[in-house]
Formats: C-alpha cells, structure tokens, sequence
C-alpha cells in the first residue's frame, strides 16, 4: 500500500514537473516572441505613411487604427502590454504620427507617448504683402482653411483685432503646424510674434530717432523692407528715411507708391503713378504713409529704429540689388545718370579713386 502510494505520488510528481517545464518553455517563448514583435519593423510599407490618433480614442480605438493604417504586426493583446510596459497606456497624444519604413511598434508607442508629432511647415516671407500671405495660407496642406471665405476685416475680428489693418501685423518667420490646425492658428501665432519683435526693436531703440511710435516704426521697417535688395543695407536705407523725416522732406519711395496702386500697378511705374496723388504717395504726401505697405522681418525693425549714421539723403539702385548713396542731390543726379541712363559714367580708376 505504502508502496503504491509512493509511485503515484511519484507519477504526479513528474507530472508537475512536465507541466512546469512546459509552462516554463511556453513562458520563455512567449516572452521571446513578445521582444521580437516589440522591436522588428511594425511597417514594412516601402513609402512612409502615417497613423492619426484622435481625441476619445481609447485603446482598442487605437489598435484599430493601427490596422486600418496598415500594420498587421502582433497581436492585441501584445499592443496593450507594450503600452503597458512603456508607461503610454492611457497617455497617447492626439496628433498625426509617421509611419517610416522599419519603424518598430516600440518606437511608435514612444512617439505616441511623448506626442511626437509630424510636423508641417508654412513660411511667411520677408517683404511680402498681406494679399501674398493670405495665397500661401490657402495653398498649404494640410492646414484647414478657415479663413477663405472671409474678408480682411472680418479675419482680423475672428483673430481678436477688431479694426486693426492687416498689412504688416504678421512676423516673417517659418512656422510649424500639424494635421488639424488652421490658418487662423497660423496668423494668431504670427500676429503674436509681431507684436513681441516690435515691441522689443521699439525698446532698443535709438535716442534720436524721428519715429514717435512703434506703429510709426512698422510702417518704417516695412519701407526698408521693401527698398533693400541686399541685407547688409537695410541700416542705411533705413538711415536715409530717418534724415529725410527729421528734415521734413518728402520720403519719395516707390514701393509705397506702388503698394497705393493696388491692383492697377502692371508691373512698370510711370510719372503720372508718381504725381497722383493717393495717401500711400510719398512723393506728394509728407511723412509715412497710413500704414505699413509690408511684412517686415526682424532685421528691418531694428534698421528702422536703430539707423546707420551718416549724411546720405539719396539711394539709387545699382541694378544689382545693391545701391549707390548721396549727401547731395548733385551726387544723386550723378548717380541716376550713371546706372539708370547708362550715361556720363566715371571711368573704373576714376570711380575707385573717388571711393
């Protein structure tokens, strides 16, 4: 009896054994096959694609994204317990994700946990008019275009600037989106970071500026924008403007004359432009014009409100983008002749000499 007992506690014994071993072996393959799915490419698509997660999603809503985007890797259940493990259960960002060729469904939880986003890129350009900002805006994909159907005045109310004119408000940068931001968001962004490079250009400014405002040095900085073919310029232009209002001359720049012809300008500027009177016409209206005629960028508000000395009242352009610069109107003349007539030019040594 005794005996018969040993030999099945025995058997059982083996038993257990057999079935720890096995339960051993399945755990080891398990766990095997569990890091092999977490770090081999979940995409192997020869394109990049991408995965959208969207707010509410929970995680069975995520997983099915994940299919629907085109990864077939793991299962489930493998899914939730690497979220798990990586501390993104319940903390997936919304946003849309890249899916790059080789990207392991480690990776992809990591992004999706720290929101690592695809990033857009929408850039506004130096010297641009607001007419030019509000194309690029409509041409970019995939921002939402919120504000297509509406006119300049009712997009500066839906930005909180009831009443202000657009022209110039919007900082020249390159900005960042992401799939499901508009053009609003945009221009708030922008109009935001104007606002700041104004106000910080205004508080360095020079003592001596004619400039009462930091409206005033907007307008100004949007003329220099417009006038400066080469960056290094943009002080002394900005220098000639600043002479020319504390002289009280008349500033005589052709793109505020150009800017007040609108949709009439054909590409050329002709005398009758120059002698007709609008209130962008610096050559028959004193001082800056109503408002900014530009996007000025960074460096031309410094320029504006931190000009390069010097007793230059004249610039003609050299056609080259760069300029020639006059104290006197007799220079000037001189200089017109030279490089827009193309006459009574000083020969080369004659010319350095007097350099």
């Amino acid at each position: 009896m005794a005996g018969g007992c040993k030999r099945v506690f025995g058997v059982a014994l083996g038993l257990l054994f057999a079935v720890l071993v096995l339960a051993g072996g399945a755990a080891a393959w398990g766990w095997s096959h569990y890091q092999r799915f977490a770090d081999s490419p979940a995409w192997t698509g020869e394109a990049p694609g991408s995965v959208r997660i969207e707010r509410g999603d929970g995680p069975r809503r995520v997983i099915a994204r994940l299919r629907e985007a085109g990864i077939t890797a793991g299962h489930d259940i493998e899914w939730r317990l690497l979220a798990r493990q990586l501390g993104a259960a319940g903390r997936l960002k919304v946003g849309e994700y890249a899916l790059e060729p080789g990207i392991t469904p480690r990776e992809l939880l990591q992004r999706m946990r720290d929101g690592r986003v695809i990033h857009y890129r929408v850039t506004i350009v130096e010297g641009w008019n607001f007419r030019q900002l509000r194309a690029a805006l409509a041409a970019a994909d995939p921002l939402l275009h919120e504000a297509t159907e509406l006119d300049d005045a009712a997009l500066m109310e839906a930005l909180g600037h009831s009443g202000q004119h657009p022209e110039g408000r919007f900082l020249p940068e390159t900005y960042l989106y992401q799939r499901g931001d508009s053009d609003l968001d945009i221009l708030r962004r922008a109009h935001a970071a104007m606002e700041q490079a104004l106000a910080q250009a205004w508080e360095k400014r020079a003592p001596d500026t004619p400039l009462r405002s930091p409206e005033e040095a907007l307008i100004l900085a949007s003329i220099v924008e417009k006038e400066t073919g080469q960056a290094h310029e943009r002080p002394q232009i900005a220098g000639v403007f600043s002479r020319r209002l504390q002289k009280g001359m008349l500033l005589q720049t052709d793109p505020t004359v150009i800017y007040g012809l609108g949709s009439a300008y054909d590409g050329n500027i002709r005398k009758r432009d120059l002698t007709t009177d609008t209130p962008y016409n610096t050559y028959t209206r004193p001082g800056l014009p109503p408002t900014p005629i530009a996007m000025p960028g960074r460096a031309a508000l410094e320029a504006a409100v931190n000009p390069a000395p010097g007793d230059a009242l004249f610039f003609v352009s050299r056609n080259d983008g760069s300029h020639v610069f006059s104290a006197t109107y007799a220079e000037h003349n001189r200089a017109v002749d030279c490089f827009q007539r193309k006459r009574n030019c000083p020969a080369q040594g004659e010319a350095e000499q007097k350099q």
